[in-house]
């Protein structure tokens, strides 16, 4: 009880100092679609500069033993070419966290990431990596805006894979993989307090 009510205050401390346009929460719609709850706040540090942090958090077993877990952090340096919170911007982002996926019928062979080997096999394993991004904020109305973005960059990750979704009989082992590609798509709503 004494940790909630400490939180509470310090959350109601930092809340109370926020200044219009210093902080803003989100969440990106197309992951919400593809049911990966997500989070994001975005906080000033200088007139054309923000620092976003978002991270995602999946839990799910799907029907058909199919598995789809996996959490994730994608903190970004954000330049705003005009205000921060509307209009272009230029991002610099780190990313990293853990998955266990498989028994899915993914039917992608893209940038040396074959996402077909997921229907018979299950990998488990941990990502890190970073990228660059640009994006485009519309303001929709007195603290809501749309943000687009989109990003390149570099993935190294680390997994074993498994005979099967289900089982636990292990055919690689600490097997490393590069990824040169898209680091970050979103279509965030957000909330500019």
């Amino acid at each position: 009880m004494r940790v909630k009510l400490t939180v509470i205050a310090v959350m109601l401390t930092l809340f109370s100092s926020v200044k219009a346009q210093d902080v803003a929460l989100k969440t990106n719609l197309l992951a919400d679609g593809f049911l990966n709850p997500n989070i994001g706040i975005e906080v000033s540090l200088a007139p054309k500069w923000t620092l976003d942090i978002t991270g995602q958090f999946n839990a799910w077993t799907l029907s058909h033993d199919r598995r789809w877990k996996h959490w994730a952090m994608q903190p970004e340096a954000r330049y705003w070419l005009c205000d921060r919170f509307g209009g272009h911007f230029f991002g610099i982002h780190v990313h990293g966290g853990q998955y266990n996926i498989g028994g899915i019928d993914g039917k992608i062979n893209f940038l040396g990431t074959d996402a077909r080997k997921l229907k018979d096999t299950r990998y488990q394993g941990w990502f890190v990596g970073a990228g660059v991004a640009y994006g485009y904020a519309w303001i929709l109305g007195r603290h809501w805006n749309l943000e687009a973005e989109i990003g390149i960059g570099y993935s190294y990750t680390r997994y074993d894979r498994f005979r099967c979704t289900g089982c636990g009989k292990k055919i690689e082992t600490d097997k490393p993989h590069h990824y040169v590609g898209p680091t970050k798509t979103a279509v965030n709503l957000v909330y500019v307090f």
